[in-house]
């Protein structure tokens, strides 16, 4: 048994000694709803009930992604070559499917999909220059 769990126990033993809940909140350094917690979950489940829980929630309603929409995110990115921010837009435009970016980098990420492969630009133009200024310079005069 680990000290949590002791100090946890001593709480709801002190409570059920004294029968009041402000003085042992006083005595231990916690407060009412901590207490409250413990002994809920000691009368439940005994001294297993002491025990830390997951704090992860058991289901997540707001979870959006699924294998369809992780197809559509990795088609745009394969056969459009197309960013996180473009797949959002087109997400919501043709599927009327709204994502942010941190889900779509997720999905991504998770693919090991490669980065966008950029287009090769022309090399800049080299600029026409000439120790004398205003050589080779047409001007025509009426």
């Amino acid at each position: 048994m680990n000290r949590e769990i002791k100090a946890r126990l001593q709480w709801v033993r002190l409570y059920e000694l004294k029968q009041d809940a402000g003085y042992v909140c006083r005595y231990c350094g916690v407060s009412r709803p901590t207490l409250r917690k413990w002994l809920k979950r000691y009368e439940k489940f005994g001294l297993d009930g002491l025990k830390d829980q997951s704090r992860k929630p058991h289901n997540s309603p707001t979870k959006k992604i699924n294998e369809k929409i992780e197809k559509w995110i990795i088609d745009f990115r394969s056969q459009r070559n197309l960013g996180a921010r473009r797949i959002q837009t087109e997400l919501n435009r043709l599927h009327e499917c709204s994502l942010s970016l941190a889900s779509i980098h997720k999905v991504l990420t998770k693919h090991e999909v490669k980065p966008i492969k950029r287009l090769r630009r022309k090399n800049k133009y080299k600029s026409y220059s000439r120790p004398i200024p205003g050589d080779r310079v047409q001007i025509d005069v009426w």
